[in-house]
């Protein structure tokens, strides 16, 4: 946790767009799944650790849809650092509209390196960021 009691976060805004629609007009499940990814990698540049998006592979999606979006709807998406593990890493997100909060979810990535063959530890100088004991992101 950081200084002020809060785990790393960022929020991200976005519209509804013909893209992230099915043909009547209300989300798709992928749209979610991209603003988290969007969101992570807002967060992880905010940490100073831009490099790690696309190399910490999703292990796990999971959502819960509250309310259905709609062509054009604005967003904001939340997305928090929840728990860090040993080699994994827990993200919460909260997808709000404008009736209230649309869907809720986590994301769990995992740490590899491409030598090792697998999961390794996150480095002990970055374990500080990702839990916010190193502070709020710059």
């Amino acid at each position: 946790m950081t200084a002020s009691g809060a785990a790393p976060a960022v929020t991200i805004r976005r519209r509804l767009e013909w893209p992230d629609t099915d043909a009547a007009g209300h989300q798709h499940h992928s749209v979610v799944m991209r603003w988290a990814e969007e969101a992570e990698a807002e967060l992880l540049e905010s940490l100073g650790h831009a490099t790690l998006f696309g190399r910490i592979p999703r292990v796990a999606f999971y959502a819960h849809y509250l309310q259905r979006l709609w062509l054009r709807d604005p967003v904001e998406i939340r997305l928090a650092i929840g728990a860090v593990g040993r080699t994994s890493l827990t993200y919460t997100f909260e997808v709000e509209g404008p009736q209230g909060t649309a869907a809720t979810g986590r994301m769990v990535v995992v740490h590899t390196d491409g030598n090792a063959g697998g999961a390794v530890p996150w480095p002990d100088a970055l374990r500080p960021l990702l839990t916010g004991e190193a502070g709020p992101p710059r």
